[in-house]
């Protein structure tokens, strides 16, 4: 389907859609920096070939949505949040199940947090709980941790941005899978290719914390489900435990090997979990089969 350009929170946000909108509704929030082209275009026909409602979008700063200017974002993390209700809101969907991928997992959880009654079941995939506490979790991996003190980008260089992002997707795989360098160049080169300042996509990095005050984990009442990859070097698999923990009756599936995101190895494995999982919260809520 054709790319939609939507106004919420008073800015212009670049969506897409995939499937029936008569099937279940299935919102995907990408992590920071993200544009939605990391939902790659395969994935979300396969989920919406499985009769699902899909709806990736541009955060600010990526990809075709509202840009500001470089080091001076004018918006926050809550902002962010309140974005994922606005494309519903543009969308005419009361609620959705909502899939979010590393920090976009967090927007999930504060989501279901503030705005309970838009979430219809939470799939939070490569995540870390969104609220503070003290819960002694594990540090990023040493290698990320190096590569994110060294390495150099002139973000005023789209090569040098592109060799800067399959350089950082390089270390988020995780280093126990083969890594495809060419096809994961091609996704960034388009991804480049289509933002409108690149520069921006460094904002996400100095964006305001969310600041606000919100409830427990414990206290999330949509059916959760967490998705962590075994050598996940940003958040290494006791983050995705402490989400399952946490978050009532929520389940974990551990994907061996994988690192952080959604590698094109595991689409199969995803997509059948959101199914499955999207179905049992459907019944479980009285709406019937999905």
């Amino acid at each position: 389907m054709a790319e939609r350009m939507i106004e919420a929170n008073g800015v212009e946000l670049c969506t897409e859609a995939f499937g029936e909108p008569t099937d279940p509704p299935v919102l995907l929030v990408m992590g920071l920096g993200g544009s939605m082209l990391w939902w790659e275009e395969g994935f979300c026909q396969q989920l919406a070939g499985r009769g699902r409602f899909v709806i990736r979008y541009d955060h600010r700063d990526t990809g075709r949505s509202a840009t500001y200017e470089p080091g001076k974002p004018g918006y926050s993390g809550s902002d962010l949040v309140a974005d994922a209700a606005g494309v519903l809101d543009a969308y005419g969907l009361p609620a959705a199940h909502v899939v979010g991928v590393s920090a976009g997992g967090g927007f999930a959880q504060l989501l279901a947090l503030d705005l309970a009654d838009r979430v219809l079941s939470l799939v939070l995939i490569s995540s870390s709980p969104a609220t503070p506490g003290d819960r002694g979790l594990p540090p990023p991996s040493d290698e990320f941790s190096r590569f994110a003190a060294q390495a150099e980008v002139d973000w005023s260089n789209r090569d040098s941005v592109v060799d800067y992002l399959v350089g950082y997707s390089r270390v988020l795989a995780g280093g126990q899978r083969p890594f495809d360098e060419a096809a994961q160049r091609d996704l960034i080169q388009r991804d480049i290719g289509r933002t409108l300042a690149v520069a921006s996509l460094q904002n996400h990095d100095v964006i305001a914390p969310d600041g606000g005050h919100h409830p427990d984990l414990s206290t999330i009442t949509a059916p959760t489900l967490v998705i962590h990859g075994t050598a996940d070097p940003m958040f290494p698999l006791a983050h995705g435990e402490a989400l399952a923990d946490e978050i009532p009756d929520a389940t974990l599936l551990a994907l061996d090997s994988a690192g952080h995101g959604v590698d094109r190895a595991d689409w199969d494995t995803i997509v059948d979990a959101i199914v499955h999982h999207t179905a049992q919260a459907a019944r479980a809520a009285g709406s019937g089969p999905a």
